[in-house]
């Protein structure tokens, strides 16, 4: 099944990440690329120690505060990441961020619409972000949108860690 969680609303990686917690507490074997994302915030360390496989990018930094040189360079690591991802053997697929780099082009998108399709042949594969693509929700399986209704950031208060990251 091909899950997609998307929207501009906080909770995304959380419900994802949650779901990869669930599978690991199930004995599946569970994948995580970050793209975008250095794998420091404070969940991947536990879902690593509990087993899961985690790859994430080096330098992450917004899309657009990166020029070009970063660009192919995020491109390169992500790309490279969703190989390994792929060559392993899983249950669960999480590819945290991927409706920005398919949108950007931090990742062979090819690719990453052949990791996507895995869903059908049964397995579990995870997208999130931001601004899926057409054909990311046309595939989705289960789709849940995130809308900010309220958040504390529109307030002046800034990301704090344990909630946030």
């Amino acid at each position: 099944m091909l899950h997609l969680y998307w929207g501009d609303g906080k909770g995304k990686t959380t419900a994802a990440m949650g779901l990869a917690l669930r599978a690991l507490g199930h004995g599946r074997k569970v994948v995580i690329v970050q793209f975008l994302k250095d794998g420091t915030s404070g969940e991947m360390e536990p879902l690593r120690r509990l087993g899961a496989v985690v790859y994430s990018c080096p330098n992450a930094k917004f899309t657009w505060l990166m020029n070009e040189e970063e660009k192919a360079a995020a491109r390169c690591n992500g790309t490279a990441a969703l190989r390994q991802a792929l060559a392993q053997p899983w249950d669960l697929l999480v590819l945290d961020e991927a409706c920005a780099a398919y949108e950007t082009s931090l990742v062979d998108r090819e690719l990453l619409r052949q990791a996507a399709a895995r869903a059908e042949a049964g397995f579990e594969v995870v997208l999130t972000g931001r601004n899926p693509a057409d054909w990311m929700q046309d595939a989705a399986d289960y789709s849940t949108e995130m809308r900010a209704c309220q958040h504390p950031y529109t307030k002046g208060v800034p990301a704090r860690e344990g909630v946030e990251y």
